[in-house]
């Protein structure tokens, strides 16, 4: 008996997966007898098959326990509550990145009170995952210090039953020595945007004077290496990145960073109101991003150490058959009960996005407020149950029988902002293209099967 499967075409062989995110390359010839006749392949491939659950050589009552095992050992993270609870400490910015997601629409600034901080940590503290991230966000979070001091502090003083991990997501433009050490005494890593050399990066994001914000970001990480803080930055690609892919990774390396996520960008607020002046087609995303994969991987055969964080998320679930719990590749999605985020009037929305659509006027992501709901009331929400609904890529047609299938995810709030609709309702739309394209590259690189190669892409999933 075999075991449901996807297949595609790839070069010469057919990739195959299934839902476990088990993968093989078989020729024409394997395939025609994996559907036909598995008495036909020779032993080595049907032993293979068979250990990846495409072939069931056991009576169905012994095979289907064991597939249900892996298959919650892939999908764990529908066992945990809301891990990720972001505050998003302030809407002001003191950039204007050309691409920024939450800056469309905005008409006044907007800082959570201390007030509002508690009521929001006491909400996040009512999820029942004992492994808890909270994570700071804007605007720039660090213009409102004093509430991200108050909520690291005020978590502390509770002394929950929690194992709590501190974030904050910053330009670094404001760090100061007080808040270097305050987060080096309580433990907060830092993230950060660096989008590649200077020009590059100035172009990309400026202060909202205009001047460039490259040297205060450099500055900031080095402070922040200097004293031993964990710190770690993304890449946003824009039209004028394209043509610059070793130079992006040089950046990282001589700034000694050791990873580098590359995003493609997000067709909403600023980036989606001057789209044809910095946007690009999948295509050329993806081919920017192949040759970002080589150049990493060269790098990593000449001794240097460095990954690309989005290959590392694909290839845990397709080395490993699990994921890292990223939010936006899952099925169903993290909005909601893998996250939410907390607006500075204490409104709570399923995700990230989903407040930044509410800073363009639309509510529909709204969960409810930290003043009016209890967390279980926002988790049982409409809302809620909607997206994990519209985002269960098993159940999404175009999306069900593709190959990629176990490795992808799609996004309820860009669907509604794009195409007016929660569910994708348009197959291989842009967003879809950019994530066949990046796993395509990184298929070709196990297609080849070589040895180093393998070995290093499995150490970005350690």
């Amino acid at each position: 008996m075999i075991n449901y499967f996807n297949f595609k075409e790839f070069g010469d062989k057919f990739l195959i997966t299934n839902d476990l995110g088990r993968y093989s390359f078989v020729t024409p010839s394997e395939l025609k007898s994996l559907i036909k006749d598995t008495s036909s392949l020779s032993p080595d491939r049907y032993e293979e098959l068979s250990s990846k659950a495409f072939i069931a050589d056991s009576p169905l009552i012994d095979f289907s326990p064991n597939i249900t095992d892996q298959m919650r050992n892939a999908k764990t993270y529908l066992y945990l509550a809301t891990g990720l609870h972001i505050f998003v400490l302030t809407n002001r910015c003191n950039h204007a990145c050309v691409y920024c997601q939450a800056s469309a629409g905005i008409t006044k600034d907007a800082f959570m009170s201390k007030e509002t901080a508690e009521k929001a940590v006491d909400i996040a503290l009512t999820s029942p995952n004992y492994h808890l991230s909270f994570e700071f966000q804007g605007g720039e979070p660090l213009l409102n210090f004093e509430t991200l001091r108050h909520i690291v502090e005020y978590t502390e003083n509770l002394n929950a039953d929690k194992d709590i991990l501190f974030s904050v997501v910053t330009n670094l433009s404001l760090i100061s020595d007080e808040m270097i050490s305050f987060f080096k005494e309580h433990n907060v890593s830092v993230s950060t945007s660096l989008d590649g050399p200077e020009e590059l990066h100035d172009r990309n994001r400026p202060f909202s004077n205009g001047s460039g914000s490259y040297t205060k970001t450099i500055d900031g990480i080095k402070r922040l290496q200097d004293i031993g803080l964990c710190v770690g930055a993304i890449q946003t690609t824009t039209r004028y990145s394209l043509k610059y892919p070793e130079e992006i990774v040089d950046e990282y390396m001589s700034n000694g960073l050791k990873s580098v996520f590359i995003r493609p960008l997000t067709p909403l607020g600023a980036a989606g109101k001057i789209w044809n002046k910095i946007g690009y087609s999948a295509d050329e995303f993806c081919e920017f991003y192949g040759k970002i994969l080589d150049y990493i991987i060269q790098q990593n055969l000449m001794g240097k150490s460095i990954s690309e964080n989005h290959a590392a998320i694909f290839l845990t679930k397709i080395m490993h058959g699990y994921g890292t719990n990223y939010m936006e590749l899952r099925s169903p999605c993290g909005a909601g009960f893998g996250q939410a985020a907390y607006y500075p009037d204490g409104d709570v929305f399923t995700c990230d996005e989903g407040r930044m659509l509410h800073e363009t006027g639309d509510d529909s992501f709204r969960l409810g407020s930290v003043f009016e709901n209890t967390y279980e009331e926002m988790m049982l929400s409409p809302t809620c149950r909607a997206c994990a609904k519209a985002s269960l890529l098993e159940t999404i047609p175009g999306c069900c029988d593709c190959v990629y299938q176990p490795y992808c995810g799609v996004c309820p709030v860009i669907n509604l902002a794009l195409d007016r609709d929660i569910t994708p309702n348009r197959p291989n739309n842009w967003r879809c293209k950019i994530y066949k394209g990046m796993l395509d590259k990184i298929f070709k690189i196990l297609k080849q099967d070589d040895s180093a190669s393998l070995s290093i892409l499995n150490n970005w999933t350690v």
